[in-house]
C-alpha cells in the first residue's frame, strides 16, 4: 500500500488514543490523522479531516458514538466508521448499522485484529471481531431468534431467510440440514445463494446483514 490508511480516531479516555496511535504508528499500513475525546469535537473536524476510516467509541460524554454516526452518515454518507466496542454493546447495532456503520471491534483487540478491520472496512467490506463474532454467534445460539416482520422480503425467500437465521446462530452446514430435514447440498447451495444476494462474502458480513434488516432479535 502506498499510502497509509489516514484514521481519525475518537476515544474519550487519553491513555486508549495514545495506546492506538503508539500501535498503528509503528507499522506501515495505517496511522492516526487526527482525534476527538467526543462525538461532538468528532463532528467539529470530520469534514476537514475526511479520513479513510473512522474508529468511533461507542459510550462517551457531551455525544456519544450512536448520535454522532448518525449526524455524520446524513451529511457524509460515504465515511467508513469501524465502531470501537465492548461486550454488551451488541443492543446499539441496529441503531449504528442504520448509521453507515461497517463493522465493530472490540476495543480489547491486538493490533494484528485492529489492522484488519481498519484494512478491509477501508477497502469498502464490513468487519466483525473474531471474538465479538463468536460471542454473539453464541448468544444468538442460546436465544430464539427469529424473523422480524421489518425483512427484505423481497429480495430472499422464505428458505433463505431460515438458512440465514441458522447460520447465525453458528450452525455447521450439517448441522443445519439436520434441524430442516434437507440436503447438505442443499444447504450450501442456499448459503451461496444468501452470499451472492446479499453481497457478502463470510459468516461475518452475513451476520451484519441479518441485523441491519432485523432478519434476527438481540436483546
Amino acid at each position: 500500500m502506498a499510502n497509509k490508511i489516514r484514521v481519525l480516531l475518537v476515544d474519550d479516555h487519553d491513555m486508549f488514543r495514545d495506546g492506538v496511535k503508539l500501535l498503528l504508528s509503528s507499522g506501515s499500513m495505517a496511522e492516526v490523522v487526527a482525534e476527538a475525546r467526543n462525538g461532538q469535537e468528532f463532528l467539529n473536524i470530520v469534514g476537514n479531516v475526511m479520513p479513510d476510516v473512522v474508529l468511533m467509541d461507542i459510550s462517551m460524554p457531551v455525544m456519544d458514538g450512536i448520535e454522532a454516526s448518525k449526524i455524520a452518515h446524513e451529511k457524509y454518507p460515504d465515511l467508513k466508521i469501524l465502531a470501537l466496542t465492548m461486550f454488551g454493546d451488541e443492543k446499539y447495532y441496529y441503531q449504528l448499522i442504520q448509521y453507515n456503520i461497517k463493522g465493530f471491534i472490540l476495543k480489547s483487540s491486538g493490533i494484528s485484529e485492529l489492522l484488519n478491520g481498519i484494512i478491509k472496512v477501508a477497502n469498502g467490506a464490513n468487519y466483525f471481531s473474531n471474538e465479538l463474532l463468536c460471542k454473539l454467534l453464541a448468544t444468538l445460539s442460546n436465544e430464539k431468534s427469529k424473523v422480524s416482520e421489518q425483512t427484505n422480503g423481497e429480495k430472499l425467500s422464505k428458505r433463505e431467510i431460515e438458512i440465514l437465521i441458522e447460520i447465525t446462530t453458528g450452525l455447521s452446514n450439517e448441522k443445519i440440514a439436520e434441524k430442516l430435514h434437507i440436503s447438505i447440498t442443499t444447504v450450501r447451495s442456499h448459503r451461496a445463494n444468501l452470499l451472492l444476494k446479499t453481497g457478502s462474502n463470510n459468516t461475518a458480513s452475513l451476520v451484519m446483514y441479518a441485523i441491519k434488516n432485523k432478519l434476527i432479535e438481540m436483546n
